[in-house]
C-alpha cells in the first residue's frame, strides 16, 4: 500500500485585533487610491494566484480600483467564506464550491461563471520516468484531494491507471497545488502532479508531461460575486473584465483553457 505523508492544514479564525489591523491597512490603501476608487478583496485558488496578479494590474490600470488578493486551496477559502471572511469575489479551482455557495444563497444571483479550465501535468526533476504511473517509484507530490480540485483530479487519474495504492510509490500531500509545486521545487519530492500553468510560466528544470485533458474530470474553474460584498459595482466590473477578450488572452497564455 502506498504510504501517505500529509501536511496539516491549520485554519485559525481571525481575531479582533487582526481584523482591526486589516481594516486599517485597507483604509490606508483606499486613501492612496484615486477618488471614488474601490479596494476589492478577492479570494483565489492557489493555482491561479500569479495569473490573477497580472490581471489585477491590468484592471487597476483601467479603472483605478485596487485588488487585494488572498490565496489558499479552494476548500479552505470556501470555509473561510462560510465563516464570514469579508471577500468580494471568490475564484475557485472548481465549480463545486461556487455551486454550493449559490445554493446556500451566499452569492449575487446569476454571478457564477467559468473563467478558466485547468490542466494537470507531471513535473519530474529526478530520473526520467515513463507515462505509466504503475512503474513509478519514490515520492510523488499531489495536492490534498479533499480540499484542492487539482488534487482530486490527480487522485482520479492515479486510480484510473491503477497507481493510487501501490507499493513503492509514496504520496506527499500538499495543502494546496502551490505547496505541491514547492515540494518538487525544493526537492522534498522528485516529481509531482501539478497545475500545468505553474510549470509553463516558471520554466523549471526537469521534464514536464501534460496529461491528456480527457484523462481526468475537467477542472472547470468558476468565479462568483459574494452577496456580502461591500463593493458590488466594482466586483461586477472585475467579473466582467475577467470575461473580456484581453483577460481570456492572458489566461490562455498562462496555460489555461479559457472558456
Amino acid at each position: 500500500m502506498a504510504k501517505r505523508i500529509s501536511t496539516q492544514v491549520i485554519y485559525n479564525k481571525l481575531r479582533k485585533g487582526r481584523v482591526a489591523a486589516s481594516t486599517l491597512a485597507v483604509a490606508a490603501l483606499f486613501s492612496l487610491s484615486p477618488a471614488n476608487a474601490a479596494t476589492l478583496k478577492v479570494a483565489v485558488a492557489a493555482n491561479f494566484k500569479s495569473t490573477l496578479e497580472q490581471l489585477a494590474t491590468q484592471f487597476q490600470q483601467q479603472t483605478g480600483d485596487q485588488v487585494a488578493i488572498s490565496s489558499a486551496s479552494s476548500g479552505v477559502l470556501y470555509q473561510q467564506i462560510v465563516n464570514g471572511a469579508p471577500f468580494d469575489l471568490f475564484l475557485s479551482a472548481d465549480c463545486e464550491r461556487p455551486e454550493r455557495l449559490e445554493k446556500e444563497g451566499r452569492i449575487v444571483p446569476n454571478s457564477r461563471f467559468t473563467y478558466a479550465r485547468g490542466q494537470l501535468a507531471l513535473w519530474n526533476t529526478g530520473t526520467p520516468v515513463g507515462t505509466d504511473p504503475k512503474l513509478w517509484q519514490g515520492k510523488l507530490a499531489i495536492a490534498n484531494p479533499r480540499t484542492a480540485p487539482y488534487g482530486a483530479a490527480a487522485q482520479y487519474w492515479l486510480e484510473q491507471n491503477g497507481a493510487w495504492n501501490i507499493a513503492g510509490l509514496t504520496l506527499v500531500t500538499g495543502a494546496n497545488i502551490a505547496q505541491t509545486y514547492q515540494f518538487v521545487q525544493t526537492g522534498n519530492a522528485p516529481m509531482g502532479l501539478v497545475a500545468y500553468p505553474n510549470v509553463k510560466m516558471a520554466h523549471p528544470q526537469g521534464q514536464v508531461w501534460l496529461l491528456p485533458a480527457d484523462a481526468y474530470p475537467a477542472i472547470e474553474q468558476q468565479a462568483v460575486i459574494l452577496a456580502s460584498s461591500s463593493q458590488p459595482k466594482a466586483a461586477k466590473a472585475f467579473a466582467d473584465f475577467l470575461r473580456s477578450d484581453a483577460a481570456r488572452s492572458l489566461i490562455e497564455s498562462h496555460g489555461y483553457l479559457a472558456q
